[in-house]
């Protein structure tokens, strides 16, 4: 569809257009709204199928709420599309996840209209309870509103903030469950069942359908449904409902495609004072058929051809990271009858499903519960597994506490491993691993390792198997360098011991991880430029090879380190601090991250931006820029 051929979509610039549409210019609205993500992601790549299935919520509340003033905090942003074009971004769409674009997340400082940053799962009800309660206590009249969705609620902070909530009963506070039984993958745990019961009871919805017919009319049935709601309810689910027990007056579930009811339903709920939870159930995907019908591999789809479906694969130059770690998992689990693989909801993401295709039962998918993974693991490997734990590097961030509490001080042998190490590219600054190297070598008794290649990261994961206490391996996104490594023989690398590249006399550069491949380049052109450059890949963040260092103490006077992470606390800086304890004196130039948020762009603008790409390193060892 092209842009004349739209009727509706060029003539709403805010949500106070959307409000002069009839009930039935808003489903033609939906619709163009839907072909317009469907058409701008097919050639520029983002989250699709969370926010195709969010449309039509995303123009009732804008429809029903008086935005930005009522505040709409969305939870696991990639449902967001929608909301962004409604709100004045439709142009800038188009640059969605692109160096200088607008965010693929609700980002606080692109619109006021994004009332909460959302990368994170989890977060939204806490966050809106906080502004609700703010409200509450300067005597505003406002609306708070949080969507959560896309697996969310199996997230242990959801909970929490439920539990708070739901003690404050005169706070207004109206929770919208998402509920497309999916989160990256097929939803799993109890909550998904439980919520499955809830759905497709059919006494309970023949009477929540006549209910609703009279709740949009009747005022008086209203408040009665208020006192009386919570017995009915019980009676005819046969059980306690869960969110009426943490005090959330339950309403649904609706069909969050017919905008009809969802609009009477949102109005009415307007009404109603303190805390509610109201149940909407959509279709991952909906609208655009490719995606319902494998919504695992269009929830991130990369480019496609909207016309016919068909995905447009890049040529991958080798074997991607995570796909490395899939394989070889398998391969130790079929080694070793105490492997068992943990993630949090990535089970594709980090290609455990592989091991989950062949052994179901020593995989397991805990949910968007990161906390929850580790000290699992924990709980493995203090009966006798060896579990090999894998979440993305900033989603471990939120586990901090497991690791060093459940894990380390306990010295249990888990595997940590630690997929979207560094920039990860264009999910942006909630997505980059850059603190895990910073954060984790302050733990005692922690192993860090971070591979060059493909190999390196093979021989790693057996490494750490054969190792038996707390080890942790962090790898980037995307494909590796085409080292072979498919089928090789395991070889167990020695811990803390890293090895020399290349031999020099007039500059050493020390790189930690996949950076030791960009260094490697700058080194053979540094030498073509006639600076001898001596490079070692440290292998180990911790501990560091000192007998390695103390070489290059006793030999250079100029030394580089290079990491794909923030230098604050980062191994340039331990590196720098471990020559002077040693009394060498050896000037050190540390290339990283610095204190900064990284933005979204590809990996390679954002590691020249932020000074260690190729070019840089050959700037660092001999100022001259490279190709000059």
């Amino acid at each position: 569809m092209t842009g004349t051929e739209y009727k509706y979509l060029p003539t709403i610039d805010s949500p106070r257009d959307l409000k002069r549409l009839s009930e039935a210019q808003l489903r033609d609205y939906c619709d163009e709204l839907r072909r317009y993500i469907v058409d701008e992601c097919s050639v520029n790549p983002g989250h699709l199928a969370s926010s195709l299935g969010a449309v039509e919520l995303a123009a009732a509340l804008h429809y029903v709420f008086d935005t930005p003033e009522d505040r709409i905090v969305w939870d696991v942003g990639h449902q967001t599309y929608a909301h962004k074009i409604i709100t004045g971004r439709r142009e800038a769409f188009r640059t969605k996840r692109q160096l200088g674009g607008i965010s693929g997340f609700p980002r606080m400082a692109e619109s006021v209209y994004d009332a909460f940053g959302g990368g994170h799962a989890s977060v939204s009800i806490s966050a809106a309870f906080g502004m609700a309660k703010a409200a509450e206590l300067r005597g505003e009249k406002r609306q708070v509103v949080a969507v959560i969705g896309d697996g969310s609620m199996t997230g242990g902070l959801a909970f929490e903030g439920l539990n708070n909530a739901g003690a404050s009963k005169r706070t207004n506070l109206l929770v919208i469950l998402n509920d497309n039984n999916m989160a990256i993958d097929q939803a799993t745990g109890a909550l998904k069942n439980y919520l499955l019961k809830i759905s497709t009871s059919v006494h309970y919805n023949r009477f929540k359908r006549r209910l609703w017919r009279l709740l949009s009319h009747t005022p008086l049935v209203l408040r009665l449904c208020q006192k009386a709601g919570n017995a009915v309810k019980q009676g005819l689910l046969n059980n306690s409902n869960l969110f009426e027990s943490l005090n959330f007056r339950y309403f649904g579930p609706v069909d969050g495609h017919n905008l009809k009811d969802l609009v009477r339903t949102l109005r009415a709920l307007r009404d109603i004072e303190g805390p509610k939870l109201l149940h909407v159930m959509t279709v991952k995907g909906k609208g655009y058929l490719p995606a319902e019908h494998d919504q695992s591999v269009w929830h991130a789809p990369g480019r496609f051809n909207p016309d016919t479906g068909e995905r447009i694969a890049s040529a991958a130059p080798a074997a991607r990271y995570q796909d490395v770690f899939g394989q070889t998992l398998l391969d130790l689990a079929r080694l070793d009858s105490r492997v068992v693989g943990v993630t949090p909801a990535m089970t594709s993401g980090c290609s455990m499903n592989i091991l989950m295709r062949e052994m179901p039962d020593r995989c397991f998918d805990v949910g968007i519960a990161e906390g929850h993974a580790v000290t699992f693991s924990a709980g493995l490997a203090a009966a006798g597994m060896i579990p090999f734990c894998n979440i993305y590097s900033s989603f471990m961030q939120r586990a901090y506490d497991n690791v060093i509490h459940d894990v380390a001080i306990q010295d249990l042998p888990v595997v940590l491993c630690l997929d979207r190490g560094g920039v990860v590219g264009e999910d942006g600054t909630t997505h980059h691993g850059v603190f895990d190297l910073a954060a984790f070598a302050a733990v005692p008794g922690l192993v860090i390792a971070a591979p060059m290649d493909e190999r390196e990261l093979r021989d790693m994961l057996y490494t750490a198997l054969q190792y038996g206490h707390p080890f942790m391996i962090r790898y980037p996104r995307g494909s590796g360098e085409g080292a072979a490594w498919r089928g090789e023989p395991f070889e167990a690398l020695p811990v803390g011991r890293g090895r020399r590249l290349r031999e020099g006399r007039d500059v050493a550069i020390l790189s930690v991880g996949t950076t030791g491949n960009a260094a490697a380049r700058a080194a053979a052109q540094a030498a073509a430029a006639g600076v001898s450059v001596a490079h070692y890949d440290l292998r180990f963040a911790k501990p560091l090879d000192e007998e390695l260092l103390d070489k290059v103490g006793r030999t250079f006077r100029r030394v580089v380190t290079v990491e794909d992470g923030c230098l604050r606390g980062g191994v340039g800086e331990a590196v720098a601090a471990w020559f002077n304890r040693s009394g060498y004196c050896v000037a050190v130039r540390t290339l990283g991250i610095g204190d900064r948020w990284v933005p979204h762009g590809t990996p390679a603008q954002l590691k020249a931006l932020c000074g260690y790409d190729e070019e840089s390193i050959l700037q660092a060892l001999t100022g001259v820029p490279a190709g000059e």
